[in-house]
């Protein structure tokens, strides 16, 4: 979270109390994945995506009039509870709407808009707070947030979103099953997905409060350097797409798995200038080609009628590991430093992508 360093300040938290903001947020984000994954299967995908856009600008409202640690929790699982239902609908939305041969792409572009949000954020967010504070950043954001929720349901109801599940429900039973081994496959790349992915996604988490306390940088800039982060998301997500369509989204998962044990590392031993600029750039190329290859795996690997409920499941899954081990990250950086713990983050995802190639790399798409 860009704002972490200013919220600690306030509240005055300890590394561990920091981390409870960032997992809050994403615990109950991941929470909220598996039942609008089960809806998105039943009602269509419309409401979902409104509630997942609207009910965050609302929550965005509420977190930032919130006055004490208690209430900034509390406000940020109701975020996290209401945004739960955008992924899960939107990416079968997409899927149906174009053929087999382009999802890839197709799920790449749509990362545009995500990754674009995620680089303007940062910066806007940043220098509101420079200003305003970290809650009238929250007040900011909240009100483009809400018009645009409300702007797109109507497009997609007027495009016809009421009859998309009669229509996906068509062309997946026009699908071939997926490959033997599926299940096999899936239960290893969520493996991956708990224990390495958790361990990445952790000290991301506290990247902000690194940049801070360890590189000397200020807390305006540390909110807006993660503004690179999601920079190459602007344009990364459909290269990865395209590359997912040409050799297999098996390849493209284990190669930016073990390019994130090194990013990791990288990290903790580059300095506060370009160096580490580039390894924040890198960082966020991995993961921008890396989104739309895993979205196409778990298509490919898993029956048509149940894909909405397995987004749901990896969603939920990738959500509660970051959130989960950010907190005994916190602990063990409290305890015994930064470095110790990027070099167990980095040796935990290495393993894991070494491990996880040997039962998924024989999937086809």
């Amino acid at each position: 979270m860009p704002l972490l360093p200013f919220i600690r300040d306030e509240f005055h938290l300890n590394y561990t109390q920091a981390s409870l903001v960032t997992s809050s947020f994403a615990l109950s984000a991941g929470a909220g994945q598996l039942p609008s994954g089960w809806l998105a299967d039943r009602i269509g995908p419309t409401i979902l995506i409104m509630i997942g856009i609207f009910g965050v600008a609302v929550a965005g409202v509420l977190v930032g009039i919130s006055h004490t640690y208690v209430m900034l929790i509390i406000f940020l699982i109701f975020m996290g509870l209401l945004s739960g239902g955008y992924h899960p609908a939107a990416t079968p939305l997409i899927s149906a709407s174009v053929a087999p041969n382009q999802r890839g792409r197709a799920l790449g572009f749509h990362l545009i808009g995500g990754n674009a949000s995620f680089f303007l954020a940062p910066l806007v967010a940043g220098a509101v707070a420079g200003v305003w504070g970290w809650r009238g950043s929250f007040l900011t954001l909240a009100v483009p947030t809400a018009v645009f929720g409300l702007i797109f349901y109507i497009y997609l109801t007027r495009r016809g979103g009421k009859t998309y599940t009669m229509e996906a429900r068509r062309r997946y039973a026009e699908e071939k099953p997926p490959q033997k081994g599926n299940v096999r496959r899936l239960v290893a790349f969520l493996t991956m997905v708990v224990l390495g992915g958790g361990a990445g996604m952790s000290i991301l988490a506290f990247l902000t409060l690194y940049m801070v306390d360890k590189l000397g940088a200020s807390e305006p800039m540390a909110a807006s350097l993660m503004s690179i982060v999601y920079f190459s998301g602007l344009w990364a997500g459909p290269v990865g797409g395209y590359i997912s369509d040409r050799v297999g989204s098996a390849r493209v998962i284990i190669a930016t798995a073990l390019i994130s044990g090194l990013i990791i590392y990288g990290i903790k031993v580059a300095t506060l200038g370009f160096g580490f600029y580039a390894i924040l750039f890198l960082m966020g190329l991995n993961m921008a080609v890396r989104m739309p290859v895993t979205e196409v795996f778990i298509m490919s690997q898993t029956p048509a009628k149940h894909r909405s409920m397995i987004y749901g499941v990896y969603y939920f899954t990738m959500q509660y590991t970051g959130a989960i081990f950010a907190p005994f990250m916190g602990s063990l950086i409290q305890r015994y430093g930064f470095d110790f713990c990027f070099n167990l983050a980095a040796t935990a995802v290495t393993v894991m992508a070494v491990i996880t190639s040997v039962f998924i790399w024989d999937a086809k798409d």
